[in-house]
């Protein structure tokens, strides 16, 4: 079906009828649209037109094209919070209704480094547990993690059981985690991480690094989370003083 001439330019009518495609279900995330061609006879406009149209809806993360493959849906971020909310990966799981699970990968306990010795106030004869995990939500993996934990208030790594590392703390010292320091870095496809979270090379990642404190402001988790982008999106409230 051609669009209706209105008196807003071609290209935004194309936009807004591939967008409403997308919402009505006609193209589903990761479904791989028709040929440019295909599109063109489909809305009665110019390739140029249509490309114009799918180059701006690639800048919205709305569509992603893949080049000599085609271009694709991308899925619409499951998981949404505030950046300014301190929430473990386990609570921002289960608020968007999903069944939060962890996949450990290694745990080991190491000398400490000097930022180590800086974070956690510590000598060089205590030791760090550095533990390394997938968090799946419904089993799907979606964030990458590696914590450290220092044995002056951990003796124990904690188990395969602790999913929540917020909860483990709170278990072990009776203290609740009450804000961290964080340092937030986009990056591209990521030739460990990216695996892991079985992301296409499109996808990138967002890693949040945080160094957490407790209610008597002692710094007792480091922690680097990677997030599949395409899965999480973060929003900041900016207010003016």
């Amino acid at each position: 079906m051609k669009i209706k001439t209105d008196s807003r330019l071609l290209y935004l009518q194309v936009m807004d009828r591939i967008k409403q495609d997308i919402d009505n279900g006609i193209y589903l995330p990761h479904h791989k649209l028709p040929s440019e061609y295909e599109l063109s006879k489909i809305f009665g406009v110019s390739r140029a037109t249509l490309r114009e149209a799918l180059r701006v809806l690639e800048e919205e993360n709305i569509l992603v094209r893949r080049h000599g493959v085609g271009t694709f849906v991308k899925p619409k971020p499951i998981f949404r919070t505030g950046i300014e909310q301190l929430n473990s990966v386990s609570e921002m799981i289960v608020d968007a209704g999903k069944e939060p699970g962890t996949i450990f990968l290694s745990s080991k306990l190491l000398v400490p480094t000097k930022e180590d010795l800086n974070n956690f106030n510590i000598t060089e004869d205590d030791r760090i547990h550095v533990v390394e995990r997938i968090r799946t939500a419904n089993e799907e993996p979606v964030v990458y993690c590696i914590d450290k934990l220092p044995t002056n208030y951990f003796k124990q790594v904690p188990s395969f059981e602790d999913h929540s590392f917020f909860s483990y703390i709170k278990k072990v010292t009776g203290r609740n985690i009450e804000y961290s320091s964080a340092r937030i870095e986009p990056i591209g496809y990521h030739d460990k991480v990216s695996p892991l979270l079985q992301c296409e090379p499109e996808v990138s990642l967002l890693l949040i690094e945080q160094l957490h404190f407790d209610d008597l402001n002692r710094a007792v988790l480091h922690s680097y989370n990677y997030f599949r982008a395409d899965q999480f999106s973060f929003n900041v409230l900016r207010k003016r003083n």
